[in-house]
């Protein structure tokens, strides 16, 4: 609502540019999902009805009247992240309205210290109002057992969700809108238009409803209840830290609050997370991310220079999985150089190229050594130390790991060398090539969660068809009265499986290409910080 007042649109027409653009970043980021819907569905609204409203009939919505905080420009609400003021609890002088960042509380928006509109910079004008809260303190009890019990969480989300505990009070649930989820119950309440369901209790919801639309929309309507009702179905949430109080205590109050459910639970509960994958702040050139001072990038901008993958290889490996961190472009353009370039993409060239060039297909081995052996043995020992490590949500770990076998395999084409031996000794030459063929074509599976369109490539230059990881498809769902657009897959035609390789001999190569772009640090460096300057200026302007 504050972006479109700031446009001149309509709620609506806001929403559906920003979803829009969201699901092509996405897309070209290559995030495969099952299905990345939006909120706006009449699906979704069912869906968050009946959690309201099973939520209030078991006590745990009550009414309270509170001062709600209206932009002193416009007259509309001004939501709590639109409020920025000093912490009374910590003196930290740039708080939210709903939370201080510096010391993890809960605010509310009165309760800031000389508070202002993040968008125009006046006093927000409190007015009395009443609206409807969810009951947190009721479940402090069953969350602090809960969350004790987590000691698989990131130390960093276990520790902070704690800490919140210690101060809970009852979270407003309903706003003064015109936009947003109709609010079902009670009567006085119902079917008004100038309060909606406030969108941290609609938000949260929106993974079961797509999980719902996704059943229905593949023709297995109740498929859904194998992952929510099921409690060998693992949950794990990602986001950034300031995000944890949404997923470790509304959230999880929200489906102990629903019990064994409404309409959709149908006698069964929800199943509760089971582990919360927040990463810390990412900054970048040493400033904190603000669109407002022109320290961003927008993915677009981004991929209309730069492949995805190179991206998704930093933000892997240098990204703030658990501490702060700093996106530089000097570091940018190292790790795509260094790395990238230098170790797993030269391997995947030289050997593909000398195979390519001596044998054609895939070589005949002749009988294996022992440093053959130990090789594959090593590369096939990758799948489950990579495999738990991504399964633990050790992410920059699993692709360290995936790197140091790249490296092993390089060190191995070095020591042997088969494009020396194909004059002296044609057939270890193959046989060599071979077994670094093999070595490849695994790595090629362990990097696809990390590198989805390289490994795509490798998977076609090995002479393989078919898909190993996208295309991802923008699909229109729904029927006449609710047409929506879905990021989605048809993940049951792609091939392969978290295995070793079984490379056959023989299999036609294609013609190598190399699989990243080597970056000038003279060229790029100094551009990208020249557009930031520029975009800095323009916002001043």
């Amino acid at each position: 609502m504050v972006a479109a007042d700031h446009e001149g649109l309509s709620p609506r027409e806001t929403a559906d540019r920003f979803s829009a653009l969201i699901r092509k970043d996405l897309h070209d980021l290559g995030l495969s999902y099952d299905l990345f819907t939006r909120t706006t569905t009449q699906n979704h609204y069912r869906v968050v009805q009946d959690l309201f409203r099973t939520v209030y009939e078991h006590g745990y919505i009550v009414e309270q009247t509170t001062m709600g905080a209206f932009s002193a420009t416009t007259g509309h609400t001004l939501p709590d992240r639109y409020i920025e003021g000093t912490c009374p609890i910590c003196g930290f002088e740039s708080a939210r309205g709903d939370q201080c960042d510096n010391c993890g509380n809960q605010l509310d928006p009165v309760d800031l210290i000389n508070p202002r509109s993040k968008i125009d910079g006046t006093p927000p004008v409190f007015k009395e109002t009443s609206h409807l809260f969810l009951d947190l303190p009721a479940f402090a009890g069953q969350l602090t057992e809960w969350i004790g019990r987590q000691d698989h969480w990131r130390p960093n989300v276990r520790n902070f969700s704690l800490g919140l505990l210690k101060g809970l009070k009852p979270r407003p649930i309903t706003r003064d809108l015109d936009w947003g989820v109709p609010i079902p119950v009670p009567p006085e309440y119902a079917g008004r238009d100038d309060k909606r369901i406030y969108v941290w209790f609609d938000a949260v919801i929106g993974y079961l409803s797509a999980a719902v639309e996704w059943a229905i929309n593949r023709g297995t309507p109740e498929a859904w209840r194998e992952w929510w009702q099921d409690p060998e179905a693992r949950h794990l949430y990602f986001m950034g830290k300031d995000n944890i109080v949404f997923h470790t205590v509304i959230w999880p109050s929200i489906l102990l609050g629903y019990g064994e459910g409404g309409e959709l639970g149908a006698g069964k509960p929800l199943e509760l997370p089971d582990d919360i994958v927040a990463s810390e702040f990412l900054t970048m050139e040493g400033k904190q991310f603000s669109v407002s001072r022109g320290v961003s990038i927008a993915v677009g901008d981004f991929l209309s220079r730069y492949d995805p993958d190179p991206l998704r290889y930093f933000l892997t490996a240098s990204g703030p999985e658990t501490q702060d961190t700093d996106f530089t472009w000097s570091e940018f353009v190292r790790r795509n150089n260094d790395e990238l370039v230098a170790n797993w993409g030269n391997l995947v060239n030289r050997t593909l190229s000398s195979a390519h060039k001596n044998f054609g297909p895939v070589p005949e081995p002749g009988e294996l050594t022992a440093e053959d052996r130990e090789l594959l043995d090593a590369i096939g020992a990758g799948f489950e130390t990579v495999g738990d490590l991504i399964e633990g949500a050790r992410y920059r770990a699993a692709l360290a790991e995936a790197m140091k076998l790249a490296t092993l395999v390089n060190r191995y084409t070095d020591h042997q060398a088969p494009w020396a031996l194909i004059e002296s000794d044609r057939e270890r030459a193959g046989t060599v090539l071979y077994v670094a063929l093999r070595a490849i074509d695994s790595l090629k599976t362990i990097f696809t969660p990390f590198l989805p369109f390289s490994s795509q490539t490798v998977h076609e230059l090995l002479g393989y068809e078919g898909t190993i990881a996208g295309p991802l498809e923008l699909r229109d769902v729904g029927d006449d009265e609710d047409p929506h657009e879905v990021l989605t897959g048809d993940y049951e035609s792609w091939t392969g499986g978290w295995v070793p390789s079984e490379l056959p001999p023989g299999q036609t190569l294609q013609k190598p290409r190399p699989l990243f772009k080597k970056l000038d640090p003279d060229v790029v460096v100094p551009a990208e910080l020249e557009r930031m300057r520029k975009r800095a200026g323009e916002t001043d302007e």
